[in-house]
């Protein structure tokens, strides 16, 4: 790679660094200083901005304040945007007035104030369609793109594409309040936030659509959020549970990838690898969240990811506990995948014959999981361990045609091309 070729790799690079990473908060700060119908023109801002980067920074060279550059140009435009359109004065004061706060480590406010939070609080305003709120607040604070919010929702881009039309003609229709509720008003958006932050980490640990596996500034922003809630609210033992699962799962991003860049099977993990501070306060979290009455799936989810990082080995795992912990699960919130899951730890329980059975009848059963890659590439190491080849090889097959992650079909042709 040519000298010339490599920086613009990097900016390359960058640039999808910052849309990930700054798109949101962009579209956040716009959107609290102008009103909640400002929204779109706040994401066309925050767009524009971005491709202007890109044509920027390829002649004069990546900024010394990358982050800094982007709002400057993004409340640039704002301002000559409301001045066209004759927007009152007080809005250039609020402007002048927050930018030195946003200078250097952009919207990190204290607590509840974070600008994000607050965004997403008023994307799930009980006037927009439930089935959008998250949609909503996937694309607009966390960058997705609509293919990437079907594939967390077991969805099509169609459907987001109608979730998201609803969503903003409410907004724009509706005068929503960017504040955070109190009451019963703000346990029940409460649940949406929640589910937003969970789909936002998983998107980071099992990357959908990018080259990478893991996209980290999604953990760590789904961490951080999650981490305000927790201060925020204390005495709320869904987001302790939460944070909880986070941090067991962040524990372990380390020894998913080898130095290549390589996938590495849960089961041939480096344990040594595991982040112990970060496993010692998913721990704390984890007792926290137990002090109330409430069982929700975070609770359960994160005290399966506790028995992981408590075995000492793959096969000394405690495999019925978790089986149970499944099985609890699917009871308080039915899905496909985790029948998935319960169907694949059967297969640590008893051999990887019975759990062939289990996944060639979800195939048969659950339409949502027809094309959902990781029921193929778990069925095809199942058949690697029942010594049937051919079948193995044809499941990996199918799991790589399904799958938009580069670093997936890499890591499962390998192993087309070790059995072949």
């Amino acid at each position: 790679m040519c000298p010339q070729d490599k920086d613009l790799h990097n900016i390359d690079h960058l640039i999808d660094h910052l849309f990930r990473n700054e798109y949101g908060k962009v579209v956040s700060f716009l959107t609290l200083s102008f009103g909640f119908h400002f929204l779109e023109t706040a994401e066309d801002i925050a767009q524009d901005t971005l491709a202007e980067a890109y044509k920027n920074w390829g002649y004069n060279g990546i900024p010394p304040n990358p982050h800094g550059w982007i709002f400057k140009v993004a409340k640039n435009k704002a301002l000559n945007y409301v001045r066209r359109e004759n927007i009152k004065q007080s809005v250039f004061e609020k402007l002048d007035k927050e930018e030195e706060q946003v200078q250097g480590e952009i919207f990190l406010n204290r607590e509840i104030e974070d600008s994000m939070l607050r965004m997403i609080f008023a994307c799930c305003h009980p006037i927009i369609p439930g089935e959008s709120q998250i949609a909503l607040i996937l694309t607009t604070l966390g960058g997705f793109s609509r293919k990437e919010v079907a594939y967390a929702l077991l969805s099509d881009e169609e459907a987001i594409k109608k979730r998201l039309y609803r969503a903003k003609k409410e907004i724009r229709q509706s005068n929503i309040v960017l504040a955070v509720p109190t009451g019963d008003e703000l346990s029940e958006r409460l649940k949406t936030v929640c589910i937003s932050l969970y789909l936002l980490f998983n998107e980071g640990y099992n990357a959908s659509h990018s080259d990478e596996l893991i996209r980290k500034d999604f953990c760590l922003e789904a961490v951080r959020l999650t981490r305000l809630l927790a201060q925020h609210f204390p005495g709320e033992t869904r987001v302790s549970a939460l944070l909880s699962l986070m941090l067991f799962h962040a524990a372990r991003l380390k020894s998913r990838i080898d130095d290549k860049g390589a996938i590495v099977l849960f089961r041939n993990q480096d344990r040594s690898l595991w982040n112990q501070d970060l496993i010692k306060a998913a721990y704390f979290y984890l007792s926290e969240s137990s002090r109330g009455s409430t069982l929700t799936s975070y609770h359960l989810e994160a005290s399966i990811a506790a028995q992981h990082c408590y075995a000492p080995t793959h096969e000394k795992t405690n495999w019925p506990f978790i089986f149970d912990l499944y099985s609890r699960l699917y009871e308080i919130k039915p899905s496909p995948v985790i029948k998935l899951n319960l169907a694949i730890v059967s297969s640590k329980i008893k051999d990887a014959k019975y759990g062939i059975e289990q996944l060639e009848a979800l195939i048969k059963s659950e339409k949502k999981l027809k094309n959902y890659y990781l029921l193929y590439a778990t069925l095809g190491q199942l058949y690697v361990e029942n010594e049937e080849r051919d079948l193995a090889i044809s499941n990996f097959e199918r799991a790589k045609s399904l799958t938009a992650s580069e670093k997936e079909k890499e890591f499962l042709q390998n192993r087309i091309d070790a059995l072949s």
